[in-house]
């Protein structure tokens, strides 16, 4: 796949952008990637070629917060929803029938963040979190696992907990990294994780950190009100990219 200096200059930019991205927003990474590297690779090998980026960017933004053990103690029965549910997803991804399940995915990331950008605002009381966290992770984990992607529901979840920004990134990066690990055993489960795919990706986490660290540091100059808006926004253009690429598949198969 890398045998030539234009392809891997090209990879090397998707991995830049998407390091960029995932700095800013504290996701994005797998779901920009996984659409470009899409149009050269099948899904499932995209998803196998993401794993180790995914993961270590993943891991990163998960350390670089101060409430690593308070967090993983709060949503214990969330990981485990995305733990179980993970390997139940991997079925559809393996099949190939992503489609109507990723434009759903779009349309829903398109419509909360544009009610995310009004005033009016979702809330859950934390006195709900008991039975709803595992609910969100069993739901999150299938989404992950049948479509590579684990933003839904999980993002705009903590979003309606009201966690602050750094909070907010380094709960993402906890469940991002948890069903990075799940997906990779669903995926050797199923046969279809691919090893020296992945380890080729080895390469891309150069540029996905130097990506990562430009967003970061332009995350860190944002205002809080000026984050949340970045925020929805971003989940706006990523619904509005997976949903509008998805489509378009679908009408060319």
């Amino acid at each position: 796949m890398f045998d030539s200096i234009s392809v891997i200059l090209i990879v090397c930019m998707i991995f830049i952008s998407a390091g960029i991205i995932k700095g800013v927003l504290g996701m994005g990474l797998p779901t920009f990637a996984i659409g470009i590297l899409g149009l050269v690779i099948p899904p499932v090998e995209a998803a196998a070629m993401l794993v180790l980026p995914a993961l270590i960017t993943n891991i990163w933004q998960l350390f670089a917060g101060p409430s690593f053990k308070v967090f993983a103690k709060r949503f214990t029965t969330l990981l485990i929803g995305v733990c179980v549910g993970t390997p139940i997803g991997v079925g559809f991804i393996t099949s190939g029938k992503t489609h109507l399940v990723t434009i759903g995915l779009g349309c829903v990331l398109i419509a909360y963040g544009v009610y995310g950008l009004t005033a009016a605002k979702i809330e859950i009381r934390p006195s709900s979190e008991w039975w709803v966290s595992p609910i969100i992770g069993f739901i999150t984990g299938i989404l992950m696992g049948a479509t590579g992607i684990s933003v839904l529901p999980v993002a705009p979840y903590f979003s309606a907990l009201n966690l602050k920004r750094d909070d907010l990134i380094q709960s993402l990066g906890l469940v991002f990294t948890v069903s990075s690990f799940a997906l990779a055993i669903g995926l050797s489960l199923a046969g279809k994780f691919q090893m020296d795919l992945a380890a080729s990706s080895l390469f891309a986490l150069i540029p996905a950190f130097a990506g990562m660290f430009i967003g970061q540091s332009i995350r860190m100059r944002l205002r809080q009100d000026i984050f949340r808006r970045c925020f929805f926004i971003g989940l706006v253009i990523l619904g509005a990219y997976m949903a509008i690429r998805a489509l378009l598949l679908a009408l060319t198969v």
